[in-house]
């Protein structure tokens, strides 16, 4: 069973060691709340961090009101055999991120991945930011 605080922990040590601000604890945006942001020169994200016993539809609909309240782009934060599961077509309309943690804590983007040929936007705000 993985539990929150782990999946906080290894979300936030995976952006600080790129450089990045990273702020973890419930952010109130009007009648949702999301979990953390991370920000960089010039874009902020949004992250719902999920267990894999939490609802995912739920955290997709805090990202979706996130990016309503000017997030650039938002991330949904599961473990990394859950989130093999879930479907890409939601992020890929919405233009989301889905982030895995395994179990050594390491941080996979699962979905868009960076194996596509077009430029990926964490590829162009991290290169230009770091």
């Amino acid at each position: 069973m993985t539990n929150l605080r782990w999946l906080e922990w290894q979300i936030a040590r995976h952006f600080r060691k790129k450089g990045l601000k990273v702020r973890i604890g419930t952010i109130r945006l009007g009648n949702t709340a999301i979990d953390g942001e991370v920000e960089g020169k010039g874009w902020k994200m949004a992250l719902e961090i999920k267990t894999p016993r939490d609802d995912i539809t739920r955290g997709l609909g805090q990202l979706v009101e996130a990016l309503a309240y000017g997030y650039t782009t938002a991330a949904l934060v599961t473990t990394l055999r859950k989130a093999k599961t879930i479907k890409p077509n939601a992020f890929d309309k919405l233009g989301l991120v889905l982030l895995g943690v395994d179990s050594k804590g390491q941080v996979h983007e699962v979905y868009p991945s960076y194996a596509r040929q077009e430029p990926h936007w964490s590829k162009q705000i991290w290169q230009k930011n770091l």
